[in-house]
């Protein structure tokens, strides 16, 4: 199968990476996402064991439409039937961007009454009641070239299953896994985060330390699917737990001024069953004092109004006092004030840009 992983803008080459790890061949890198070729274990290891990727698509078609007929033949033209059982749901979704056909509900809707035509054909039924698994349908357009997909997550992968609530201004698991990877967390590392919130860099960062596999603990969509084998999924799900590594060192060190986000980020902990490796404790930046031999990652507030912004900039300064820029220190902030090194009071040895949803970022990097 051709398999399509999403990622956030800047980490292609860290996700690259991971899918070669997993046994992907055949990469194709293009922004915001990497294509390749895996069998039906692949399918399961990526949504399993990917720390970066947003979700695990096939990639079922790509071709060029300028009018409703071309792309009602050109999805008509794929073997909906190796995926889709009659009684299976099979919603459609997508977007159109600088195409002729712009309108996304009237692409929704000749997309699905082309997969309606193709299996009504193959099944010689017709009507489908969409009683079953959902296989969901998903499509982009783009300046006129159609890809058809079938997602085979669900729920995006950043849904680790061990953060049902956060606080106001939370950094997406992906995200946080991307920068963790770029910081080279090791299994002996020291990880540090003064501004911890929910936890999400810290958990993280003992997920990929003790080789914890992401998606250990959920499950996806795919795995209702008749058209895979459940011993598929026990046997990667088996592999994934063979492969955790509990002899690994690794301890984080997370503080927030907030209490509540204190207790909501050992709480968390607990849900990814890493708790015993963290400490967690109330305090304010200028009481941190950043360990020899540790990595400090963090998200620092960031304020949108004025008053809120003076405050972030004001903190940045606090932070150039006490974290280490040098020696066997090292600190990794993400932020997107274009200022931050000069509030910091040091210029970075790298910068990386990324997104953090809608909002462009650099990873600032000391080390």
């Amino acid at each position: 199968m051709r398999l399509c992983c999403p990622c956030h803008f800047g980490l292609e080459s860290v996700l690259k990476y991971e899918i070669m790890k997993i046994g992907g061949t055949d990469l194709k890198v293009s922004d915001g996402k990497i294509s390749f070729t895996g069998d039906a274990n692949i399918l399961a290891r990526a949504n399993l064991c990917l720390s970066t990727a947003e979700r695990v698509l096939i990639e079922l078609i790509e071709f060029r439409a300028e009018s409703f007929e071309e792309l009602f033949q050109g999805v008509r033209a794929i073997e909906l039937e190796r995926y889709i059982a009659p009684t299976d749901a099979f919603p459609v979704k997508g977007y159109s961007l600088n195409s002729a056909l712009h309108s996304v509900p009237d692409c929704q809707s000749i997309i699905k009454k082309a997969a309606v035509e193709r299996l009504k054909a193959k099944y010689g039924i017709s009507w489908f009641d969409e009683t079953g698994p959902a296989v969901q349908i998903k499509f982009s357009i783009l300046k006129d070239i159609v890809t058809i997909y079938l997602d085979t997550s669900g729920t995006g992968l950043h849904k680790r299953g061990y953060r049902r609530n956060s606080n106001a201004a939370p950094i997406k698991e992906t995200l946080a896994a991307g920068i963790i990877d770029l910081a080279r967390v090791r299994p002996d590392s020291v990880v540090c985060d003064p501004f911890c919130g929910s936890g999400t860099i810290l958990i993280e960062s003992a997920l990929r330390a003790l080789r914890i596999a992401p998606g250990i603990n959920r499950r996806f969509a795919a795995e209702k699917w008749s058209c895979f084998k459940p011993e598929i999924w026990r046997e990667e799900r088996s592999r994934a737990i063979e492969n955790v590594d509990r002899s690994a060192e690794f301890h984080g060190i997370g503080f927030d001024i907030d209490d509540a986000a204190v207790a909501l980020a050992l709480d968390n902990a607990h849900k990814a069953g890493i708790k015993s490796r963290v400490t967690i404790e109330q305090a304010d930046i200028t009481s941190f004092r950043q360990p020899e031999n540790s990595i400090v990652i963090c998200n620092p507030p960031y304020g949108e109004r004025l008053l809120e912004l003076r405050e972030a900039e004001d903190i940045y300064k606090k932070m150039g006092k006490v974290l280490g820029k040098c020696g066997s220190r090292q600190t990794y902030v993400i932020s997107p004030h274009e200022q931050f090194e000069q509030f910091f009071g040091e210029k970075a040895r790298k910068r990386r840009k990324l997104y953090n949803g809608m909002i462009k970022c650099q990873l600032y990097m000391y080390f």
